[in-house]
């Protein structure tokens, strides 16, 4: 299978934003139009779209009218996340269009519900994995639970969760580097597939997540932004 490279659409009070380690204070506006954005990562050769609303991952989701937009106006698969924290959460978002829900909060809160929605919509449940130490935070990264990161992964896996998406918080948005080793150790603990996300900042940082077992893609946000990374070389480097 081909490493995928696939780009991030996050929305905050209708904008496309990137935060720094998930603070809500450390936000870098990318874009006034994210219907735009996704067209141009789908232009640049995207094969996959991976969208947040940031207002939802904080408290209720909120983006729905500009998910649905972007939904509307790409034509490949989508993933979406951000708030979904019931399973009308997940049908809405499904329903609309999209080919992924992404559960975080509730799935590390609730293993009853984890199990539920991937009973219910199999093969569409991604897993959202968001650690700090090893530790996983919850309710938009703002409390940190007594959970370690590799438990939660292999409750996914055996719920049948389709994917999961690792976020190492300390290395989201500050574009030095993915943490390979916690990256790689809960790939293992999985046995499914498993995205990368946190810390990309160039296209060394791709050759070494796709050498990592486990690892079928990355997801990249604010190295595309700032144009650290060109979203079509790293598609020509992945293959």
């Amino acid at each position: 299978m081909t490493f995928q490279i696939i780009p991030a659409v996050d929305v905050k009070g209708g904008r496309c934003v990137r935060l720094r380690q998930g603070k809500a204070d450390a936000e870098t506006v990318f874009g006034e139009d994210p219907v735009a954005m996704a067209r141009r990562w789908e232009g640049e050769g995207a094969r996959r779209l991976h969208l947040v609303d940031l207002d939802g991952a904080f408290g209720k989701p909120r983006q729905t009218a500009v998910l649905r937009a972007i939904l509307e106006a790409v034509s490949i698969p989508v993933e979406v996340g951000g708030g979904l924290r019931t399973v009308e959460d997940v049908e809405l978002v499904l329903g609309t269009g999209a080919r992924w829900a992404i559960v975080g909060t509730r799935a590390a809160l609730d293993p009853d519900f984890l199990g539920l929605v991937c009973r219910r919509f199999e093969d569409q449940i991604i897993v959202g994995i968001d650690a700090s130490d090893g530790r996983v935070a919850v309710d938009g990264w703002q409390r940190l639970l007594d959970l370690e990161a590799l438990v939660l992964a292999r409750d996914a896996g055996s719920a049948g969760a389709a994917a999961i998406v690792y976020t190492d918080i300390a290395r989201d948005g500050m574009e030095t580097g993915p943490n390979l080793r916690s990256t790689e150790s809960v790939a293992r603990a999985a046995g499914i597939p498993v995205f990368a996300s946190g810390g990309v900042s160039g296209l060394d940082d791709i050759r070494q997540l796709a050498t990592l077992p486990g690892i079928t893609g990355v997801i990249v946000g604010r190295a595309l932004y700032t144009g650290a990374l060109d979203l079509r070389q790293a598609l020509a480097e992945a293959g």
